[in-house]
């Protein structure tokens, strides 16, 4: 292991797991449990900048897509940001009509904010 992956800080992609964690409306003990690890160990990962073991990195990041380029690169420009791979992910559940409502909500915003405040 290099000395800079040895020093890495692993504090905000572990809150990046909690987040997306919390957003899929899973406890900790419930995803601990689905992982095969303690409830402890994933909270060590999530809050204490815990470095964990490599397949379980693998597993979170893929489980809840999260880019992590934007954690080992911060100073790098990134293609998609967590939030919009999980966003993806999320649009691939919804059929046509739900996409619809959701880019006329999206078209909505972007008229607002084009609105010259009073």
């Amino acid at each position: 292991m290099s000395e800079a992956a040895g020093n890495f800080d692993f504090m905000e992609l572990g809150q990046a797991i909690m987040d997306a964690r919390e957003r899929r409306r899973i406890t900790r003990e419930e995803l601990a449990e689905e992982l095969g690890i303690s409830a402890r160990h994933l909270q060590a990962v999530e809050k204490e900048g815990q470095n964990p073991s490599f397949p379980l990195f693998i597993q979170l990041v893929t489980m809840f897509h999260i880019s992590v380029d934007q954690y080992i690169h911060p100073d790098l420009p990134t293609g998609k940001t967590t939030l919009r791979r999980q966003l993806d992910a999320l649009f691939d559940t919804f059929d046509d009509s739900e996409l619809t409502i959701i880019a006329g909500t999206a078209q909505g915003i972007c008229k607002a904010k084009e609105q010259p405040e009073d």
